[in-house]
């Protein structure tokens, strides 16, 4: 296994998953709005088939809109899908999502059928965030970290349209160095997963890449900037990571610029590119 992360009710979710697929109309995938290639399960994309899909960029608030636009237009290209990108806290956004559902699904609302809808992602993309918005009410268990959802439930939100609530659903190996240590940034793993030094050392390099100025506006940097690990000294040094001797602490260091990155104290940064290849995460190798 590539990186470790494959819990047991993981396997008990999969097996929910191809079960109830046959007996709904349409898929809800939430997906992360900063990795949205990374934060799709293509065990879901294998086993939906043709069945209708809706691609729901979250957290649009965290990813560079730019960014987030060509992948709205790259998604819609596909059959049977079409994608909004929207926060999912935010009820004007989310109120979009069952007119859509509707209008994809016209034949059974002519029928006055109701509309059965699962929604599944990766852990921690907003899932439950969004069924409670969509409810009105909190009914989904939210968290900042993986894992919250653990169980399958049914929530009637007494408009026609019925949600099959399913837990975060990671693929058993994480082969894809690259996307895992995106979704290791985005916050989408357990801590214990990933190397936290490792994983922030190739997320500096990126954002050197594409987002060199947000990195000196957050943190004062002074040149050069051009070494993820000078600069992950510098942060270090301007947060008071230090230890006995004045040396830095690195790992807690390297702590602050996800905690900050995942709460866009950074800026709106996107971790994926359309036809990008070879960046920094994509060169990303375990430590040994």
């Amino acid at each position: 296994m590539i990186i470790d992360w494959y819990p047991g009710h993981m396997k008990k979710a999969r097996a929910q998953i191809i079960e109830t697929l046959p007996k709904i109309d349409l898929i809800l995938e939430v997906l992360d709005a900063r990795l949205p290639e990374s934060s799709s399960n293509p065990l879901l994309e294998r086993l939906r088939g043709n069945k209708p899909c809706i691609k729901i960029l979250n957290k649009k608030d965290l990813a560079d809109p730019n960014i987030t636009r060509s992948w709205l237009r790259h998604l819609e290209e596909q059959d049977q899908v079409k994608a909004l990108s929207l926060e999912a806290r935010d009820r004007r956004d989310v109120g979009l999502i069952p007119k859509l559902c509707r209008k994809m699904l016209a034949e059974r609302v002519r029928a006055g059928k109701p509309l059965r809808i699962m929604v599944a992602g990766i852990p921690n993309v907003g899932k439950s965030t969004l069924i409670n918005t969509l409810a009105g009410k909190k009914i989904a268990r939210v968290g900042d970290k993986p894992a919250i959802t653990t169980t399958t439930q049914q929530i009637d939100l007494r408009n026609g349209i019925l949600l099959l609530d399913t837990p975060g659903l990671l693929w058993p190996v994480l082969d894809n160095l690259g996307g895992a240590c995106r979704l290791a940034a985005s916050g989408a793993l357990g801590e214990a997963a990933y190397a936290t030094l490792e994983v922030a050392l190739t997320t500096i390099n990126y954002l050197l890449r594409h987002y060199p100025q947000q990195l000196v506006n957050r943190y004062q940097l002074a040149e050069p900037i051009s070494d993820p690990a000078l600069v992950l000294e510098q942060i270090g040094r301007s947060r008071g990571c230090l230890v006995s001797g004045g040396d830095i602490d690195l790992h807690r260091a390297a702590d602050i610029l996800l905690r900050d990155l995942r709460g866009n104290k950074i800026g709106r940064i996107s971790l994926e590119r359309l036809a990008e290849t070879e960046t920094p995460f994509d060169q990303y190798q375990e430590p040994e």
